[in-house]
């Protein structure tokens, strides 16, 4: 086993993902105090092998990029064959991936694999006598847990988004880049990729959103998500919903916040009309600053919140708004 730290790079469009910045940032900490070398690797379509030469900027000293039609779109049969392959290569010490649908998906697949101890949604990476140390919340984020690997293969953990900051950028950065061949007929695989559906929606990804804005069943319909629009686009902010918004039909799946939808971490996040299931909290849990409204003041919401208004959100929100506008005007 070589001591070198290898990342699962990921790309959105025709972009690096944000999540690869904040991998390259600990994998090279990693790596450094392991005395190795950061090995990041990159999947997808057709322009892979360009975008991954960004990855050197960010810290790469080597970088892996596979690019071929049948990675356009994501497919675990294929993405794994292509990623345990290049684990089989690098042979490293540590395997980081991004808690994102992609990360959480490959990575006990490639845990169980290799007998590797996995920590998953973790905030802290740490290593201790040569071990991978990691601080992970659980319990929805009521608890923190902290886990060492056994050691007795490769160690791997997935990070949460924005719990560490993005690298620097620098231009000019000396590295190498390998090109993998890709050789995965679709008859090998037990699911195929069909098609990719953009949706169509204004301003920021949610889970990239500095600030975001929520609705939940509380609202009692479709309509108020036009007051939370016309908030998010005051302050610039995402607009999410709870599952039971999404299921009543009220706003499109692509809006969910939770364990079954997106996990966000914006600096400020406000929850109108929403209770604070364990489930929704598991994707809205990592906010830096949750402001709660609701009129039920013991909503568990009110537990995770650091301010709350116990009010009705038809008089919360015009008035939210109108101070917002004030205060940004002046």
């Amino acid at each position: 086993m070589s001591n070198d730290v290898l990342i699962l790079a990921e790309r959105v469009d025709d972009r690096i993902a944000l999540v690869s910045s904040e991998l390259c940032g600990i994998g090279k900490k990693l790596a450094n105090e392991k005395g190795g070398s950061l090995v990041a690797l990159l999947l997808g379509g057709p322009g892979t092998n360009d975008l991954a030469k960004g990855l050197i900027s960010l810290g790469a000293d080597k970088v892996l990029s596979a690019e071929a039609d049948i990675l356009t779109g994501y497919n675990n049969s294929a993405y794994v064959k292509v990623v345990d392959s290049a684990v089989n290569e690098v042979d490293p010490a540590i395997f980081l991936v991004g808690c994102t649908s992609v990360g959480r998906d490959i990575a006990p697949r490639i845990a169980f694999r290799h007998g590797a101890s996995y920590a998953n949604d973790c905030i802290e990476l740490s290593l201790e006598d040569g071990m991978l140390c990691a601080v992970r919340p659980v319990y929805a984020g009521n608890a923190i847990s902290h886990v060492r690997s056994k050691g007795t293969s490769i160690n791997m953990a997935s990070i949460r988004l924005k719990a560490f900051p993005l690298t620097d950028v620098e231009e000019g950065r000396a590295g190498e880049q390998v090109q993998i061949d890709v050789s995965i007929e679709a008859g090998e695989l037990k699911m195929n990729f069909i098609e990719s559906r953009q949706v169509e929606s204004e301003g920021v990804r949610l889970e990239d959103a500095e600030y975001v804005v929520s609705g939940g069943r509380g609202l009692g319909g479709p309509e108020p998500f036009q007051q939370l629009a016309e908030l998010g686009k005051l302050l610039k902010a995402a607009v999410g919903a709870s599952r039971a918004a999404v299921d009543a039909g009220w706003v499109p799946t692509h809006m969910q916040v939770g364990q079954t939808g997106k996990i966000v971490s914006p600096m400020l996040y406000i929850a109108v009309g929403i209770s604070g299931a364990m489930q929704h909290m598991v994707g809205a849990g990592p906010s830096k600053n949750i402001v709660a409204i609701n009129t039920d003041a013991e909503a568990p919401i009110f537990q995770r919140a650091r301010y709350g208004i116990v009010g009705d959100y038809k008089k919360v929100i015009p008035a939210l708004t109108k101070k917002f506008k004030d205060l940004l005007e002046n």
